[in-house]
């Protein structure tokens, strides 16, 4: 193991741990990484998560003790969901910060960005050439903002919450950037991170707020923040927001999930924006997962047109062969529409919202450019809660690391670390020690009338 200093700083009591220490962050790097986790994936079968939110919404209404929080029954009230107590079954061995470096899954394609030439320099190729290289840098950070929820497909498990203060951290030398992520606030919910290129050519960071709310039959989990990705060698700056995702079926059937919404990512040194819309799959499941959207520059002409799956692929071709296909599409391929069937109208009262079936693969437009495909999952994925093979390494605790890792660190959490081996009971003991601890340090601050200052 190689061990490399990053930065020197204090860490404060966070209530889950108790000493005041100095730490000196350190990233652990190691050239193989594991394949699995250590134990399979508990079912889940026997479990009902609207039996906890009935109960949560009964002794809402019942009792004036200082719950957890208050339950949501209905899409107008804003209480949040994400401060109920949930049984550990219903998450996924990892915390949320270690599901935000997830991001990084996909780091190549900040690499792509950031090794294209000059803008200057692009601007001189000749017209033919112009559009394939002008556009490149804005492609693959729009590429890389839909990667970033592509490790979400089928990850119907909850990440743990994160204690105030829990912090993690990673280097991956054979990717080429550190991360570092903090829990800055816990109400609201605050995770923040930090991460840049070993060859420092790029910044990465952002803070995300998930706002949680319950739709009867669904919750839908919209992720507030901004996340910004700085190329230093260009000197530019992009931003966006995530999609929201809907996790269907809570109250009975196969859980299921979606993103939707409009992401729009904006160049702030040039004016240039790609907007994205992650369309809801609709009555029929039409448009499930599926993304479309455009770049236009700052006088919003419209340059490029990407296309694909959030769970697939994302392909890009400039607009007018795009019409044009579309155009012919509709001509030689146009359906009748078609009256609601009685079984479509019946399964509009059914207590599960069916997941519809899998549409055919993203359709090719001849002339398109291949912008982004998603990675294969390990054969046992489904075992291990349909974590990627990214996912899979993340909780992995080395020997030798506890010496090295700050106390905050998620990999030493106890709870997350007995779920990930296969010790329920014990995890959820544990799960349910480290958060009373924190309620109880929580309470000794208002009471001494103390702020948490981040560090």
């Amino acid at each position: 193991m190689e061990r490399q200093t990053f930065k020197k700083m204090e860490l404060r009591d966070t209530g889950a741990y108790s000493d005041r220490y100095i730490a000196v962050f350190s990233f652990v790097c190691f050239s193989n990484y594991r394949t699995s986790l250590p134990a399979p994936m508990f079912s889940r079968s026997d479990f009902s998560v609207w039996s906890i939110l009935k109960k949560c919404i009964g002794l809402t209404f019942m009792s004036t003790l200082d719950l957890p929080a208050q339950c949501l029954v209905n899409a107008t009230d804003e209480s949040e969901l994400s401060k109920i107590t949930m049984p550990i079954v219903f998450n996924e061995p990892l915390s949320f910060l270690q599901r935000i470096t997830e991001y990084m899954e996909h780091i190549y394609l900040i690499n792509k960005a950031c090794s294209h030439a000059d803008p200057l320099e692009r601007m001189q190729a000749s017209p033919s050439y112009q559009l394939l290289c002008v556009l490149t840098s804005l492609q693959a950070v729009a590429a890389f903002a839909v990667s970033a929820v592509a490790s979400q497909w089928e990850r119907t498990g909850k990440p743990f919450n994160p204690l105030l203060g829990e912090t993690y951290e990673l280097t991956r030398e054979d990717l080429g950037f550190r991360f570092i992520s903090e829990q800055v606030s816990h109400h609201p919910p605050i995770s923040a991170f930090y991460s840049e290129g070993l060859n420092k050519d790029f910044i990465f960071h952002g803070s995300i707020y998930p706002k949680l709310k319950f739709w009867g039959k669904s919750i839908e989990a919209e992720p507030r923040g901004t996340i910004t990705l700085e190329l230093l060698k260009h000197n530019e700056a992009y931003t966006w927001t995530n999609p929201t995702c809907c996790v269907h079926n809570v109250i009975i059937g196969k859980l299921w999930l979606e993103q939707y919404g409009t992401v729009e990512i904006v160049n702030h040194s040039t004016g240039d924006k790609c907007v994205l819309n992650f369309k809801p799959c609709g009555l029929f499941g039409k448009e499930l997962h599926r993304v479309e959207g455009y770049i236009q520059d700052k006088n919003r002409k419209k340059l490029c047109v990407i296309y694909g799956k959030w769970t697939e692929c994302l392909w890009c071709t400039d607009p007018t062969t795009y019409e044009t296909y579309k155009k012919n599409e509709k001509r030689g391929g146009e359906q009748k529409k078609l009256k609601p069937s009685e079984d479509v109208i019946k399964s509009e009262n059914d207590e599960a919202d069916d997941m519809p079936e899998v549409q055919d693969t993203v359709q090719f437009i001849p002339g398109s450019k291949l912008l982004w495909r998603i990675n294969c999952r390990p054969p046992n994925s489904s075992q291990m809660y349909n974590f990627t093979s990214f996912a899979v390494s993340l909780n992995e605790l080395e020997k030798g690391m506890e010496a090295i890792l700050a106390p905050t660190d998620c990999r030493l959490r106890p709870d997350i670390r007995n779920m990930e081996n296969g010790n329920m009971d014990v995890a959820s003991k544990e799960k349910e020690r480290l958060e009373e601890k924190q309620r109880a340090a929580r309470k000794e601050r208002a009471k001494d009338e103390v702020e948490w200052q981040t560090r």
